[in-house]
């Protein structure tokens, strides 16, 4: 076997010259480089996004989720929505590691790890899809990936299930920009703060914050809010609709002495909440997208129209020791790790 690209644009198919991930299609073929690690795949964990696009495109129907899956695989040769581009990670077993890599990584066959790249530029191929679980985003699987050299990935952990880190790991970038952009004393937004990176970037911000400052969690209604309540990882929590910027602007004012917020973190899985993310965010405070529905322009433009100077942030899904940070928020929170376990493992 010969060594490919370092980034794999010697996998990418159509169209010629472009990086796996805007590229329609690649190859699956299991035939690994020299530089290149095989992966019997065990669990996709799809992205909020993309896989609430997909439910809602199959009106729920499980069966009608598993044939769109096949097809999009079968079709682009890596799991990438068409219509969020978005995708997701997996977990599973080393299969092989390329000549060019078994004495340069902490890797042996055998291994389990959690992909962390994006499952839009993963070379996949799907023998069989096992169950899905819709409430939890999750696909169980028969069949392989190929992680390039470039790839970045983590073992995982001893000390909890690999579900339990999949479910964590799958949103580790959010948490982990969190830690880098809260500074002490301020006021944070965390638009669906009841969701898996939501609860994630609620508790991170609320250790950053420290005592003069302030966590605010949005949910959609009153069952979600009294939920959030309970978990005590927000200092004050609004019911107010992300489609809706005015009500969350209102909301925010109300609960903040009349002030607009430092930061604000959308977690969001669906589009559109572009503005109620800018709109209670003060001049030359920050707009973090974590969303994956998250349309630039929109935010772009939507910002310019409301006369808001903010700088917006991309959620790069990797930072830095990304899979440490997060891994470590579940084992020093017995609240943040049970309600994980109850709900994603």
């Amino acid at each position: 076997m010969v060594k490919g690209n370092k980034y794999g644009t010697h996998r990418v198919i159509e169209p010629k010259g472009t990086l796996p991930q805007p590229a329609f299609k690649i190859s699956n073929d299991t035939s690994i480089f020299d530089n290149e690690i095989l992966i019997d795949v065990e669990y996709l964990n799809i992205d909020s996004a993309s896989f609430t696009q997909l439910k809602e495109e199959a009106g729920g129907d499980v069966e009608k989720i598993k044939s769109k899956i096949l097809e999009i695989v079968q079709e682009r040769g890596k799991m990438q929505n068409p219509v969020t581009g978005s995708g997701g990670m997996l977990i599973g077993k080393v299969e092989k590691i390329g000549s060019e890599l078994r004495d340069r990584i902490d890797l042996k066959v055998g291994d389990k790890i959690a992909t962390l790249v994006s499952l839009s530029l993963t070379p996949l191929k799907i023998e069989k899809i096992l169950k899905i679980n819709p409430e939890i985003d999750r696909v169980e699987i028969e069949g392989k990936a190929v992680l390039f050299e470039s790839g970045i990935y983590a073992k995982l952990p001893g000390d909890m299930e690999n579900t339990l880190a999949l479910a964590a790991l799958d949103v580790a970038g959010a948490p982990a920009q969190v830690k880098k952009l809260v500074k002490e004393g301020d006021t944070v937004l965390i638009l669906g703060a009841t969701g898996k990176s939501g609860l994630m970037c609620s508790y991170m911000a609320k250790k950053m914050v420290g005592n003069k400052g302030k966590v605010i969690g949005q949910a959609r209604n009153k069952a979600r809010a009294e939920f959030l309540i309970a978990t005590d990882f927000c200092h004050e929590v609004i019911i107010a609709n992300v489609l809706n910027p005015t009500n969350i602007l209102d909301e925010v004012l109300s609960i903040n002495d009349g002030k607009e917020v430092d930061i604000a973190i959308n977690c969001l899985s669906i589009p559109n909440s572009e503005l109620s993310s800018i709109l209670p965010v003060r001049d030359e405070g920050i707009v973090y997208f974590f969303s994956m529905a998250t349309s630039f322009t929109k935010a772009a433009l939507g910002a310019e129209g409301v006369g808001k100077d903010v700088t917006m942030i991309i959620g790069n899904g990797y930072t830095k020791n990304h899979a440490e940070i997060t891994l470590d928020l579940l084992r020093n929170s017995n609240k943040l790790r049970a309600i994980f376990e109850e709900k994603y493992v």
